[in-house]
């Protein structure tokens, strides 16, 4: 049988459209401050869930609630499950946007808005990938579960609490990375730098440090406040600081001193050199001229040791693997009071062949007695799919039919849920060449992308359960 996938999925555009934006619309952001027995991680993720689910109630599939933090939308009948992962929680919006970060804005073929990229669009490509096979009166000899989280940005909550009450499947894929395949994922985890009481006073003082959102994301601003004497020409050193680093610092006069915010680029964790991190880049600019003990160890420990380092050679974490490529090291949450919390979060991305003992240990040696390094978050470790497994076979061949670009085997420092099955990877939705603007300011995705992924998706989930088992 010959279907036009691509001539199926256009005809859903409109549809999806309104329901992507409705999405949208939910400020689905973590939020336990918020929490209820009902909605355990805030009320916002659990209505991004319930309106997924009702859309999928709406087009006559079985659903199913776990605890208003996870939820499945099933097709086909089979013993053999595949699986299908995606998430509707989102990180928060963040500075630096153009237009409501949650009112979804279509414009030059592109839909913009938070979680438009991740993972909204992309999880709704899936789904109708099967909503367009249910009304194609095409049954799949398995069962397909389409599992939604809402905690993927986080801690996984949703998923933890979906994996001890339901079965999961026997295989499949997450919406929530690239194309043509993630077939690798690095270890994920969080380390935070503790630093020990030093004095506080000196000619020229630390008050305060504050940068990051979110600990997997690249912090956009940073600021920072200073006391006593400045050098003569401190305006001039940060405007020409400022041009020379592609970052916007700007300062105020407080009742005290001068407050220092300066402007960078965010990013995901997984790549800290797509963004620029304004807290390493104010710390190195005020770093000569504090010297304070406290805040002078906080300041000289980012330049050093964090600033224009994504690999973490200035750690003594660099590692490499053949398959996986580099460990990353992001440096997210930035605190420093002079009298009360001194700390700084780092997200490590690592790969095949290093653990977070040894990692977590190296970096100690590094950063000497008046640093302490902490697991906060074991994470995950690495994860990786052979490229002979009949899944990865499979899907990189859709890949190429429908794109006519040669498929092949990738690794990333994103996590997806693709790896909570032994045999998981992450398939799409973005395009290879595309401007990764996930976790960013303006996010948004291409229309046209979308709708090719409905078409990949429906072929794809087409092609693994036209037989029993693969």
């Amino acid at each position: 049988m010959t279907i036009d996938w691509q001539k199926l999925a256009a005809s859903y555009e409109r549809d999806l459209l309104t329901d992507l934006k409705t999405l949208i619309a939910i400020p689905s952001v973590r939020d336990v401050e918020h929490k209820t027995a009902d909605a355990p991680l805030g009320p916002a993720p659990a209505q991004a869930l319930n309106a997924m689910l009702e859309i999928a109630q709406r087009d006559g599939f079985d659903t199913f609630n776990v605890e208003n933090v996870a939820g499945r939308i099933s097709f086909g009948q089979g013993d053999t499950k595949l699986g299908l992962l995606g998430h509707v929680d989102v990180v928060p919006a963040g500075d630096g946007w153009d237009s409501d970060p949650f009112v979804a804005k279509i414009q030059a073929g592109r839909i913009y808005g938070r979680g438009s990229a991740d993972d909204k669009g992309p999880t709704l490509a899936a789904y109708y990938a099967l909503r367009l096979l249910k009304d194609q009166g095409i049954t799949p000899k398995q069962t397909v579960q389409f599992i939604i989280g809402t905690d993927e940005e986080s801690n996984w909550y949703g998923m933890d609490r979906y994996q001890a009450t339901q079965a999961m499947p026997d295989y499949g894929f997450s919406p929530d990375a690239e194309f043509p395949i993630i077939n690798g994922e690095k270890g994920i985890s969080s380390l935070t730098l503790t630093f020990a009481a030093q004095p506080t006073s000196g000619h020229t003082s630390m008050t305060a440090f504050d940068a990051g959102l979110r600990v997997n994301m690249v912090p956009q601003a940073a600021t920072a406040s200073l006391t006593g004497n400045l050098p003569d020409d401190w305006q001039a050193q940060s405007d020409a600081y400022a041009e020379a680093n592609n970052v916007k610092i700007s300062y105020a006069d407080t009742a005290d001193g001068v407050q220092f915010t300066a402007i960078g680029f965010g990013a995901h964790a997984l790549e800290p050199n797509a963004g620029i991190n304004a807290a390493t880049h104010l710390a190195t600019l005020l770093a000569p001229w504090v010297d304070d003990p406290a805040g002078h160890l906080y300041l000289q420990t980012i330049t050093d040791h964090l600033h224009n380092d994504s690999r973490g050679h200035h750690l003594d974490i660099a590692f490499s693997d053949a398959i996986m490529g580099d460990l990353t090291a992001s440096a997210d949450l930035f605190t420093f009071r002079p009298n009360g919390e001194q700390t700084i979060a780092i997200n490590v991305r690592y790969p095949q062949g290093i653990d977070l003992a040894t990692i977590q240990a190296k970096m100690q040696q590094a950063l000497g007695d008046a640093v302490t390094v902490s697991i906060t978050e074991a994470g995950h470790t690495p994860h990786y799919v052979s490229g002979d497994d009949p899944l990865v076979k499979t899907l990189l061949q859709v890949y190429q039919d429908h794109t006519g670009h040669d498929g092949r085997e990738q690794s990333i420092g994103g996590g997806t849920y693709g790896r909570i099955m032994k045999r998981g990877v992450a398939f799409g939705a973005m395009m290879p060449g595309r401007e990764n603007v996930m976790h960013q300011a303006n996010e948004y995705m291409p229309i046209e992308d979308i709708m090719h992924a409905v078409a990949i998706y429906a072929d794809a989930i087409y092609r693994l359960t036209q037989t029993e088992a693969i």
